[in-house]
C-alpha cells in the first residue's frame, strides 16, 4: 500500500466519478434547449430524468455483484464508455425517443462508477482512513455539478447543442483513458478471484440478510433523497416560480448547496471515524434537521424570506455527505469479498426514494392544477407547499425504518459482545473524560 500509488489510483477513480456526475446533470441545465430541440412538453422532458434515474437505481445491485466478480477497474472503464456513447447519441438525437436512448446509456454508465470507486478504497487504504476518503470521494464527485452548470452551459450557449454534448462525451473518453492507465484493483496483482454464479448468489443473499446492510439502505433512503429531489428536479422551479426568488439568487443557492457539502463532508467523515457506534444517531439528527427546515419554510405565511430559504438549502446539503454514512455501514458489517454487492444494495435506497418523491410531487401538482386549486398556475405557492410536504411523509417512513434496523443491528452486536450504551450515558462519560483531561493539564 504505497501511499503515493494509492492516492494516484484513488484520484483516477474520483476523476471518473466527477465526470459521471457531470454527465448525470448536463441534461438538467439544458432543459430550455431540449424543449425547443425535441418540441417536447414538460411531462415528456421529465421522462428523460426519471428514466435515467430508474436505470441507475435498477442497476445498483447487479453492478454491485459484478464489481465483486470482475473488479472495479473493469466497471469504471465500461461505465465511462457507456456515458461517452450516451452523450454522443444525445448530441445527434432529434426526437424524444432518440434522446431517451442517450440518457439510458448515461444512466447505465453512471450506475457503474460510484460503487466501483468505493470498492477501491479497502484494497488501497487502511480502515481508519476510509470514512474520510469516502466523504472526499462524494464531495469531489459532486463538483461535477459545477462543471455542468458553468463550462457546459457556456459551450451550450456559444456553440450549440451538438458541440456541448460531444464535449461532454469527450470528458468520458478522457476518464476512460485515465482509468485504464492508472487504476488497478489491488496493490498485489492477481489477488482477486472471480466468483462462480452460485457464489455470487450466496454473496447477494448474505449481504441482504446482514442487518447492517439494511441499516445502510434505509440510511441512504432517508437522508439522500431530499437534496437530490431539490437539485435535480423541483428546487429551481420552486425557488423561482413559487417563492419568487430571482434566477441569480436561485443559482447562488444551488451553488451554496455544493459548497456546504464540501465543508460538511470531512467533518462528518472524522465524526464517523471517531464515533463508529453513534453513526445512526447522526443519521437521525440530520433527518430531523431537514424535516424541521422544510416545516419552517412550508408553514411560513407567504413567500419565505431569503435567509430562511438559505437555511433550508444548508440543511438539505448536509444530507448529501450525511448519506455517505450508509456506505460505511456496508463496509463495516460485510467482508471485503461482498462489499460491492452490499454497497449496491445500499445505494439503491436513496435513488428509489428520490424517484418516488419526484413522481409524487409532480402528481400532486398536476392534481391540484386539474381540480382548480392552483387557479391555472401549475407552480403556485400553495400548490407547491402541499406537493413538497410529501417529503415529510417519506422522511418519517425512512427514519422509522432506520430505528427498526438499528435495533436489529445492536441486537446482533450484543450477541457478539459489543454493547452500545445509551446516548445519555455516553455523553456523560465523554464529559467526565474532558474534565479529567483538563484537570491533568492544569496539574
Amino acid at each position: 500500500m504505497n501511499s503515493s500509488r494509492a492516492l494516484l489510483v484513488w484520484t483516477a477513480g474520483v476523476v471518473a466519478y466527477l465526470v459521471a456526475v457531470t454527465q448525470r446533470t448536463t441534461f438538467g441545465v439544458a432543459g430550455l434547449e431540449a424543449t425547443d430541440r425535441f418540441s417536447a412538453s414538460a411531462s415528456q422532458l421529465s421522462i428523460f430524468t426519471v428514466v435515467q434515474l430508474l436505470v441507475y437505481a435498477g442497476l445498483q445491485v447487479p453492478v454491485g455483484v459484478l464489481v465483486d466478480r470482475w473488479g472495479p477497474r473493469t466497471l469504471i472503464v465500461a461505465g465511462g464508455v457507456l456515458m461517452a456513447l450516451g452523450q454522443a447519441q444525445l448530441a445527434f438525437a432529434d426526437s424524444v425517443g432518440a434522446g431517451i436512448v442517450g440518457r439510458l446509456l448515461v444512466g447505465a454508465g453512471d450506475a457503474m462508477t460510484f460503487i466501483s470507486v468505493l470498492r477501491l478504497l479497502p484494497a488501497w487504504f487502511e480502515p481508519r482512513r476510509i470514512p474520510v476518503l469516502t466523504q472526499w470521494t462524494g464531495i469531489i464527485g459532486q463538483l461535477g455539478q459545477v462543471v455542468s452548470v458553468i463550462p457546459f452551459v457556456a459551450v451550450l450557449s456559444v456553440l450549440g447543442w451538438q458541440s456541448a454534448f460531444l464535449s461532454a462525451a469527450a470528458l468520458s473518453v478522457v476518464a476512460v483513458v485515465l482509468s485504464v492507465s492508472l487504476i488497478r484493483d489491488s496493490p498485489v496483482a492477481g489477488t482477486r478471484s472471480a466468483q462462480t454464479i452460485r457464489e455470487t448468489g450466496t454473496s447477494l443473499a448474505a449481504a441482504w440478510r446482514q442487518p447492517g446492510t439494511r441499516l445502510g439502505l434505509w440510511t441512504h433512503f432517508t437522508i439522500q433523497f431530499p437534496g437530490t429531489v431539490f437539485v435535480l428536479m423541483w428546487g429551481y422551479p420552486y425557488l423561482v416560480r413559487a417563492e419568487k426568488v430571482g434566477e441569480g439568487a436561485a443559482s447562488a443557492l444551488m451553488t451554496l448547496f455544493v459548497a456546504v457539502g464540501i465543508v460538511c463532508g470531512p467533518l462528518l467523515g472524522r465524526y464517523v471515524g471517531r464515533h463508529p457506534l453513534r453513526r445512526s444517531t447522526m443519521v437521525l439528527a440530520i433527518a430531523a434537521l431537514m424535516a424541521v427546515a422544510w416545516l419552517a419554510v412550508l408553514v411560513y405565511p407567504g413567500p419565505a424570506p431569503l435567509p430562511l430559504l438559505t437555511l433550508l438549502v444548508v440543511a438539505l446539503a448536509v444530507g448529501g455527505p450525511g448519506s455517505m454514512i450508509a456506505f460505511d455501514f456496508a463496509r463495516t458489517f460485510n467482508p471485503a469479498a461482498r462489499m460491492g454487492t452490499a454497497t449496491g444494495i445500499v445505494n439503491i435506497g436513496g435513488f428509489m426514494a428520490s424517484l418516488l418523491t419526484m413522481f409524487a410531487i409532480g402528481t400532486v401538482l398536476d392534481v391540484l392544477l386539474g381540480n382548480g386549486f392552483s387557479q391555472g398556475d401549475l407552480y403556485a405557492l400553495p400548490s407547491f407547499r402541499l406537493a413538497m410536504s410529501v417529503q415529510l411523509l417519506v422522511l418519517a417512513v425512512g427514519a422509522t425504518a432506520v430505528v427498526v434496523a438499528r435495533r436489529r443491528v445492536r441486537r446482533r452486536m450484543a450477541e457478539q459482545g459489543v454493547v452500545v450504551p445509551p446516548l445519555r450515558d455516553a455523553l456523560a462519560r465523554e464529559r467526565r473524560r474532558r474534565r479529567e483531561r483538563r484537570a491533568a493539564r492544569n496539574r
